[in-house]
């Protein structure tokens, strides 16, 4: 496998004083694509080892726990597109996957969003490989993946929305689930398979078909869930993804769909995030889904968690993850579980704290399965976003053996910026 090296710098992480220390990592320069929508992963072998990824095509890396970073431009013959998604196998090998463009033109050429992109690093996300095409299906458009390693093995799976035509207002344009399978480290996927029985639009809106997202259990189970027409929904696989339900299991309810209006957001999703327990917990192979909606009020968005210790036939009553009791709005959830301790951790925008637009993050941790969270504000300040400047699509964190990394986009006077903050197990007791 042939990698490329290009352009390197370091730089001391930018520590702001706060409960928990602040790193910006990027920050808009008026030069190129703003960094936003970032993804971040905890290398197992060596916890002090992070990489983050951003649109367009930022990656940094730390292996000494934060205190320096390697920011680079990730590069491929395939293109850099977006939608940056940052895993890491059993082995500590990175997979950074993100839409392509060979021509570099954007939304200006037609070859836009046919296909993703994987590139792979061994060595801990300071060089890459060119990247392997997924998906290509022209003249259809992919978009909004995401990557998932299965547990103990090299092996990857990627879903993601496939669109006839993005943003087409024909009502005759669909959309559906994809599915695509690795058993050799990103080598090679299997051939594209639909899994959303039930067809969206092509508006990107809450008709389409959106969101997917995979978790895999430690016997090799394989779970997918995204969001429709104001539901979640859960396919699965007992045979790592050859056989699934001809029907698609209604995991919950989702007040007002998830494409859900924030002020001062240009768009907000609400899209839900699979997770499985392989730790040796007591909850052991237990399923969580994280989403946000707005079932107590539009003025009141909130992160809910439903659980299933049954393969996702029953789920649990859907629990509140924010704690507050005020009517104010909790937004772009992500969820990760330390698959060495069993706890859960989920990170969202939050502003309970004021009754304008200012906004914190927040992290919140259950210990006991999803029953019950325990809340931390993350942000030092708050910040005030533009609903004119697009603030991107998700927030992301890891988790590994106590070691916490939470990423997400901030603005200031129409600016954003990427940070990261890195917390110990132990700093939340």
């Amino acid at each position: 496998m042939r990698f490329l090296t290009f352009g390197i710098f370091f730089f001391s992480a930018s520590l702001a004083s706060a409960q928990f220390k602040n790193i910006e990592l990027a920050v808009a320069d008026g030069l190129s694509y703003p960094p936003l929508e970032p993804s971040v992963a905890i290398n197992p072998r060596n916890p002090k080892n992070i990489v983050v990824g951003t649109v367009m095509d930022r990656v940094f890396a730390t292996k000494d726990g934060g205190k320096t970073w390697k920011a680079d431009r990730l590069k491929s013959p395939l293109g850099v597109a977006g939608d940056p998604c940052v895993t890491v196998d059993y082995q500590g090998s990175f997979y950074y996957f993100h839409l392509g463009d060979p021509s570099g033109k954007g939304q200006k050429n037609e070859a836009w969003l046919d296909m993703m992109v994987c590139q792979k690093s061994t060595d801990g996300g300071y060089t890459w490989s060119e990247g392997v095409p997924i998906g290509k299906n022209s003249p259809k458009d992919q978009d909004k993946e995401w990557a998932t390693a299965v547990p103990g093995k090299n092996h990857l799976a990627l879903t993601w929305t496939q669109f006839d035509k993005y943003g087409s207002t024909d009502e005759n344009c669909r959309s559906h689930i994809m599915f695509s399978y690795s058993s050799n480290g990103g080598k090679k996927w299997s051939a594209p398979r639909v899994l959303s029985q039930l067809p969206g639009n092509c508006l990107d809106d809450d008709q389409t078909a959106e969101g997917g997202m995979t978790a895999f259990d430690s016997k090799g189970k394989v779970y997918v869930t995204w969001a429709f027409d104001g539901k979640i929904y859960l396919n699965r696989s007992y045979d790592g993804g050859k056989v699934w339900l001809t029907h698609d299991i209604v995991v919950s309810e989702q007040t007002n769909g998830w494409a859900q209006d924030v002020p001062g957001i240009s768009r907000t999703n609400g899209f839900p995030i699979i997770q499985a327990d392989n730790s040796k917990s007591r909850f052991n192979s237990r399923l969580y889904i994280v989403w946000a909606d707005q079932r107590r009020g539009e003025n009141n968005t909130d992160v809910w968690i439903k659980y299933s210790s049954n393969g996702g036939d029953f789920w649990s009553e859907a629990r509140r993850v924010n704690q507050d009791t005020t009517l104010s709005h909790q937004f772009f959830p992500w969820m990760c579980v330390d698959q060495i301790t069993g706890n859960l951790y989920v990170v969202y925008y939050d502003r309970r704290n004021y009754d304008d637009l200012r906004t914190d993050v927040y992290l919140a941790c259950s210990v006991n399965g999803g029953q019950n969270f325990r809340e931390w504000k993350v942000t030092d300040t708050p910040f005030i976003p533009d609903k004119e400047v697009f603030f991107g699509d998700y927030t992301n964190i890891a988790a590994y053996n106590g070691h916490i990394a939470a990423v997400w986009t901030r603005m200031d006077e129409g600016k954003t910026s990427v940070w990261v903050t890195l917390i110990r197990e132990e700093e939340l007791k």
